[in-house]
């Protein structure tokens, strides 16, 4: 087993690259592996209540079910909090499984993890 930081940059406004870092959170845990998925700038919209209802990437599975996949699986979904302030996405704001983290967080686990991937 690999331990992996997943992390996506995109939100709505590019619904493909969106979707990826959570269709690669989803199927490396199914492949066994410890994951984390992180979400910075536009991609902490992502991480609201609702949003995920509306994006769909080309020829991709909805957001909504990666995202339903992704919280089942127990995977965290890390949301950065600067990019949150500036974003005015509260921790309220937020899907179940998803927190507010700093950058602190963020490069202490890229630096415990096997692998970084990001889109």
């Amino acid at each position: 087993m690999a331990t992996f930081i997943i992390s996506g940059s995109r939100g709505t406004d590019d619904p493909t690259m969106a979707t990826l870092p959570f269709m690669a959170a989803k199927t490396a845990k199914e492949q066994g592996h410890d994951v984390v998925l992180w979400l910075w700038n536009e991609a902490v919209t992502l991480g609201k209540k609702g949003v995920a209802d509306h994006v769909t990437g080309v020829n991709l599975t909805p957001l909504r079910d990666l995202l339903t996949a992704v919280q089942a699986a127990g995977i965290p979904i890390w949301v950065c909090g600067a990019c949150a302030v500036a974003r005015q996405v509260s921790a309220a704001d937020l899907v179940a499984g998803a927190t507010i983290k700093g950058m602190p967080d963020y490069i202490k686990t890229v630096a415990e993890r096997d692998r970084s991937v990001a889109f």
